[in-house]
């Protein structure tokens, strides 16, 4: 297949090197340092499934490569509708644009640019980052991915994606629908990144006590609750799977950088969860864990507290 790779990070460096390396025609855009890298030496990942580098053609210009097959567009997004803006060249009759970013307003975005025709649902569970011009490293994760189209078709372009990134030795799958698997990973991004950045301790201390793993069961509720507003289906337990220890969402990943870019939602469902618990005489959810009294400036989730 012939594939463009839109932000050549952690997840889109990882999977477009896998499938160059399995024989597709793959093309990087990218720019600045790590450009100049990847053109001079390859692209190169270490990776605990084994260490490659891949011989890929690289530019900041889309039109050198002209339309493709697929569009993995892998932007941070706060970048989302810069980057949609300048897909044009890479866009042919049946082109799909695949994000693989965090969120659940990204598609919709690409979409005002591009045509909702062109966009399809991905999500990626990894743990991987540029770690110096060129240089991807694969840490942890599942290094899975996940994508659909928004209408749960089963399309002639999902399925050759599918069987390409198998015979790349990529987990791959296509859920019967990729917007449950979304906001399933959105609602639990909300709820570790309020927390962890609340009580400034990782998500398995925040486990270990009652009263601070009963807000994060709270907020993936009213996240849960927000996709079926949005006409999402997403089931009852979905608090409960959340919840258990080995939830296959150990790969999702989301740094500091892009918090603003969540925030609607973030704080939206933070700040009713801070009610909630503030109404119930629950203030030791923030500050049981650490043994800390913490102050919170906002909401008393989802943004970082200062101590007194």
């Amino acid at each position: 297949m012939k594939i463009a790779v839109v932000g050549a990070g952690g997840v889109g460096g990882y999977f477009g090197g896998r499938l160059a390396m399995a024989g597709n025609e793959v093309a990087i855009v990218a720019r600045g340092p790590h450009l100049t890298a990847i053109r001079e030496r390859g692209l190169r990942v270490r990776s605990a499934n084994g260490d490659f580098i891949a011989a890929v053609p690289a530019s900041d210009d889309p039109a050198e490569f002209g339309p493709c097959e697929v569009v993995l567009f892998c932007v941070k997004s706060y970048d989302t509708e810069a980057a949609a803006s300048r897909l044009g060249p890479l866009l042919g009759e049946d082109t799909a644009v695949i994000s693989l970013q965090n969120g659940v307003d990204n598609e919709e975005k690409i979409a005002a640019t591009v045509g909702e025709g062109r966009v399809v649902g991905g999500a990626a569970f990894i743990f991987s980052s540029v770690v110096e011009p060129g240089v991807i490293a694969h840490t942890g994760g599942p290094a899975r991915v996940v994508f659909g189209e928004l209408n749960g078709a089963r399309t002639t372009r999902v399925e050759r994606l599918l069987v390409a990134s198998h015979r790349a030795g990529i987990d791959a799958d296509i859920p019967a629908d990729i917007r449950v698997v979304l906001w399933t990973k959105f609602a639990f991004i909300c709820a570790t990144a309020g927390m962890t950045a609340g009580v400034r301790l990782p998500l398995g201390e925040i486990r270990d006590c009652p009263e601070s793993w009963a807000v994060f069961r709270h907020i993936v509720a009213e996240v849960a609750a927000l996709a079926r507003a949005e006409g999402v289906s997403l089931g009852e337990d979905v608090v409960e799977d959340l919840g258990q220890p080995a939830v296959r969402l150990d790969g999702a990943q989301i740094g500091p950088d892009e918090s603003s870019a969540t925030a609607g939602v973030i704080f939206l469902v933070a700040e009713r969860a801070a009610f909630e618990a503030e109404r119930e005489s629950r203030p030791q959810a923030i500050t049981e864990p650490g043994k800390r009294p913490i102050f919170l400036e906002g909401s008393a989730v989802g943004c970082i507290g200062r101590e007194k």
